[in-house]
């Protein structure tokens, strides 16, 4: 997300190369460049979760600080939101006449752009540009408007059901199928806010378990493969895309994404044919993550989008001429995108807090693969299943560069 400078003073906008830090995953990016560097250097402070800069005063954007830390469920009969836009237009719009760019680092790691109350940028809209916009996010932050969304434009997604109360649930689950998934509509990640449903009369404990909001029934599928298109979508409506990668999970979270992805090349161009479609539906500027479920009998479906760089796109700031998070930078600063091209077959491991179990990894060890490049995120808590760093290898086949990115991180506890 983007809010633009009108400032008087504001410098010409320019390209700035990217650099690797900050949090990471399904939820968390890490930011693009120092958010103050390009506060500096541009018209606009680029928006890579958790960094929101916006085009006000540091008194005045307090308020959508105090708004994106408190959860924005209300109590009965005030509808959620209220509270978001009496302080952000009480509070923005008297004093963006008199701004400067500013930005704003959310106290917790997972505060990305898809958890930051619509209400709140649909506000900053009214006042100055923001990329992507209000309506990407409205979209993608909550699963039962996004499957909707792609079901209205014809795009193939997983058979799901919508339910708001045990009794839909439990009906949801026979018109679904089982096995299924369950799903909190709203919020949740790596794995978080989910549980399977083998039978229908799994759906009284699933409801105990996640009820109280809006849920998502999904059928469970039989995978030949999780893919992703990274893709870019710049002013003028010119698009870009990353070749397809194909990701492994371990519990949920990300383990290993591979570029390019072993698919037959029909599913690779359908994949960026579906890409494109929605970012011209949501008129998108910026990056997108569109993540895919490849089934065994080869039918490719959406699984959900991410409007941000993306956890399986890290390994572009190693292994492409242009970065992921250069690209988002070009994007919403209105200046040309850059190549996607990959220069070799890449592979990225990701590095969690588990690693550090018996105490520091071993850096010289893994860093004794001379092929293998080491990004860490610079936080200070190792925890199980907290995405640390990553590792991104590159070699002249993709089964070659998976094999050394895995023995450069096997050799971290060897």
């Amino acid at each position: 997300m983007v809010a633009w400078s009108r400032h008087p003073a504001a410098a010409a906008p320019t390209a700035s190369r990217a650099v690797s830090s900050g949090s990471t995953g399904s939820v968390g990016i890490g930011s693009v460049v120092s958010a103050n560097r390009v506060a500096r250097n541009t018209t606009a402070a680029s928006v890579i979760a958790p960094i929101i800069p916006v085009t006000c005063t540091p008194e005045s954007f307090s308020a959508v600080a105090s708004t994106i830390r408190t959860p924005t469920h209300t109590r009965p009969g005030r509808s959620a939101g209220t509270r978001v836009k009496i302080r952000v237009m009480t509070s923005v719009r008297r004093k963006a006449s008199s701004a400067t760019t500013t930005t704003l680092s959310t106290s917790r790691t997972h505060a990305v752009f898809e958890n930051v109350p619509s209400m709140a940028t649909e506000v900053l809209e009214s006042i100055v540009p923001v990329r992507p916009s209000p309506m990407a996010l409205h979209v993608s932050q909550q699963r039962a408007r996004e499957k909707r969304f792609l079901a209205s434009h014809g795009l193939p997604t997983v058979p799901f059901e919508v339910a708001t109360t045990e009794a839909e649930l439990s009906d949801a689950l026979g018109r679904v199928g089982t096995p299924a998934v369950v799903k909190t509509a709203a919020f949740g990640y790596d794995g978080k806010g989910q549980m399977n449903a083998a039978r229908r009369s799994d759906a009284a404990a699933s409801w105990q378990a996640l009820g109280g909001h809006e849920l998502v029934v999904e059928k469970r599928i039989s995978l030949q493969a999780e893919l992703s298109v990274i893709a870019a979508r710049g002013l003028d409506g010119q698009v870009v895309h990353y070749p397809l990668f194909e990701n492994r999970h371990a519990n949920h979270i990300l383990d290993l994404t591979t570029a390019p992805a072993l698919v037959p090349q029909a599913v690779a161009m359908q994949a960026t044919e579906i890409s494109r479609t929605i970012l011209e539906a949501l008129d998108y500027v910026g990056v997108l993550c569109i993540e895919f479920f490849l089934s065994t009998d080869g039918e490719l479906m959406v699984n959900e989008l991410a409007p941000r760089p993306h956890n399986s796109g890290h390994l572009t700031f190693d292994a492409a001429v242009t970065s992921q998070f250069e690209q988002q930078v070009r994007a919403v600063c209105g200046l040309p995108l850059g190549s996607p091209e990959l220069l070799r077959p890449a592979a990225m491991a990701n590095l969690l807090g588990d690693l550090w179990s018996a105490g520091t990894p071993n850096w010289a060890a893994a860093c004794a693969h001379p092929d293998v490049k080491l990004h860490l995120y610079g936080k200070e808590v190792a925890k199980p299943g907290r995405k640390m760093g990553h590792m991104t290898a590159m070699a002249r086949t993709v089964h070659d560069a998976q094999d050394r990115v895995i023995a450069a991180r096997d050799a971290l506890i060897a």
